[in-house]
Formats: structure tokens, C-alpha cells, sequence
């Protein structure tokens, strides 16, 4: 046993040791350089050696837009591995957006200068579009010290590193989305993330995927199962939503972060509450998509 813990650990340290490599190499680079190196590669790799992730993004593009020829259908497809070659190369100088805020403009200032001095609890929603990663920071420039879910990695040490590269970007910390959602039924994480919104948190999360035990809702015409824990925690702790999209400019590492409000009812029928929410998050988030649909990851799991 303990052998076999020994080999893991190598393992993940050659991991580790990889990704450190790689990152040394993009950060070293121009950003530009980077991103038009990285998303080359991706373009034409990503179908080659991961065609069961292609074909679902080929599919769920025929669920969106039927009426779209193949060819049209494929051409976005190909974008939207381009974007996540771009959003690769970004994720590894995250910090680097920070120290340069002209190249990202916050477009619904009135919502922003309306709100940042007195946000209160606040839920920040997101998609998979452009650089969603992004999509935080107007909750972090406000000084509101937002903190997020995320997914977390196997591998300590990898893990620990994209933790780090986030440190600023969520001043108030990650809670591993080990088991939220469809990778299970982790109380303790909901309860942690409840309760941090409860005490007057800023939360980010990104709601655009399948949940295998979420709420059915209809997402371009289909029921598309999807995560409830942030409609439930803003409905019963009293706090305000912001949907938020963060859209790539051209395709260079410039971005437009748009606003939204949404509001959240308070009936005496809390379950018809949430799905309200969640139908009105949905729907906003496909008016985002139909606008720009090459910077959406159609390669995810949205429809079972």
C-alpha cells in the first residue's frame, strides 16, 4: 500500500513538474503570442485526440441550432476549441489581468457604480463563455472579496498551484467543488458555501451544466438538468443575483464584462421560486450564447 502511495505521489509530481514547464513557457511569451500559439494548436489537436468531446460538441451545436447547416455548425465548433486555447494560455498569468485592468471594460456601469458601495450577500452567476474566469472581477474590483466554487483536481500539488494563480482574483478563497452537483451530494460543501453568503459573502459560481440530480429546465427548447444551489442559496438567505458574461473582444485577450440583475422572488412557494430563477438564468444565458456562440464550451455535458 504504501508503495502504491509512493508511485501515486510521483506521479503527481511529474504532473506538477509538467505544468510548471508549460506555464513557464506561456508566461515567458507575449500574451498574444501565447494565446494565437495555443489556440492554433487547439483547433487542430483538440478534435484529434479528444473526439468523444468534439462529437458532443457537434451534437449539442444540432440541439441549439438546427437550422444551421453542418458546415456552419462545424466552423463554430472549431472556434470554440480556438477560444479554450486562448482561455488555456490566460488562466496561467491570471495575475496578469489584475496588474491590467484596460483590457477589460465593465459595460453596465450603472448596475456596477449602483451597487459596489453597498452590495450586501450577492451571488455572482456565470457561463462557460469567453474567459468566465474573468467574469468575478467586477465583484473583486469593488472590493467586495468575493470568493468561488470550483472544481478541484486530483492532484494536490496541481491543485495547490491553481488555487495560488487565483488567490487575488477571489480574496476570500475556493471551496473544491469535489462533490456539488453531478460528482455527488457533498453537504458539507453546501452548507459551507450557504452559510458563507449568509454572514454577507460575495459567491461566484458558473451554472451551464448538465446535473444529473438538478432541476429540468428548458435551455434552446430542451430540458437541460441543471444545478440548483445557487437559485436555493440566494432565495433563502436573502441575497441579491448578478448574472454576469464575460465576453472576448476580437481574439485577442481583451474582454467586455455585461450585468445583469436578476431578480429573485420571495412567494410563499419557495420551490416555485428557484425555478423561476433558474428559468430566467437559463434563458439570459442563451440570449448571451445566440450573440457570440464560437466563445461557449459546447463541448461540455449540457443535455443528458
Amino acid at each position: 500500500m504504501k508503495t502504491i502511495l509512493r508511485l501515486q505521489d510521483l506521479e503527481y509530481r511529474l504532473e506538477y513538474v509538467g505544468l510548471r514547464l508549460v506555464a513557464g513557457i506561456f508566461r515567458a511569451l507575449p500574451l498574444n503570442v501565447a494565446t494565437r500559439i495555443s489556440a492554433s494548436c487547439w483547433r487542430r489537436v483538440a478534435p484529434i485526440i479528444n473526439p468523444k468531446r468534439h462529437k458532443r460538441a457537434l451534437d449539442n451545436l444540432a440541439i441549439a441550432f438546427p437550422d444551421k447547416s453542418e458546415e456552419e455548425r462545424l466552423a463554430i465548433a472549431l472556434a470554440h476549441w480556438e477560444n479554450l486555447g486562448r482561455v488555456m494560455a490566460e488562466t496561467m498569468r491570471i495575475d496578469r489581468f489584475l496588474a491590467e485592468p484596460e483590457r477589460i471594460d465593465i459595460i453596465s456601469q450603472n448596475i456596477f457604480s449602483r451597487y459596489k458601495d453597498k452590495l450586501g450577500a450577492a451571488v455572482g452567476i456565470s457561463l462557460h463563455m469567453g474567459n468566465w474566469e474573468l467574469a468575478i472581477l467586477p465583484f473583486t474590483w469593488a472590493g467586495a472579496n468575493p470568493a468561488a466554487v470550483y472544481r478541484s483536481v486530483n492532484n494536490p500539488y496541481v491543485d495547490q498551484y491553481l488555487r495560488d494563480q487565483r488567490k487575488d482574483l477571489y480574496p476570500d478563497g475556493l471551496f473544491g467543488r469535489g462533490n456539488v452537483g453531478e460528482h455527488g451530494d457533498d453537504q458539507k460543501t453546501a452548507r459551507a458555501i450557504m452559510d458563507f453568503v449568509r454572514r454577507g459573502g460575495r459567491l461566484g459560481l458558473v451554472c451551464d451544466l448538465y446535473d444529473r440530480k438538478g432541476i429540468p429546465v428548458l435551455f434552446f427548447g430542451k430540458d437541460a438538468r441543471t444545478q440548483a444551489i445557487a437559485a436555493m442559496i440566494a432565495r433563502r438567505v436573502g441575497a441579491r443575483i448578478w448574472l454576469s458574461r464575460c465576453k472576448r473582444i476580437g481574439t485577442e485577450s481583451r474582454f467586455e464584462i455585461e450585468l445583469k440583475e436578476l431578480r429573485v422572488p420571495r412567494s410563499a412557494n419557495q420551490t416555485e421560486d428557484i425555478r423561476w430563477i433558474m428559468a430566467h438564468m437559463q434563458k439570459q444565458f442563451e440570449v448571451w450564447i445566440r450573440e457570440a456562440p464560437e466563445q461557449w464550451m459546447w463541448s461540455n455535458r449540457r443535455w443528458s
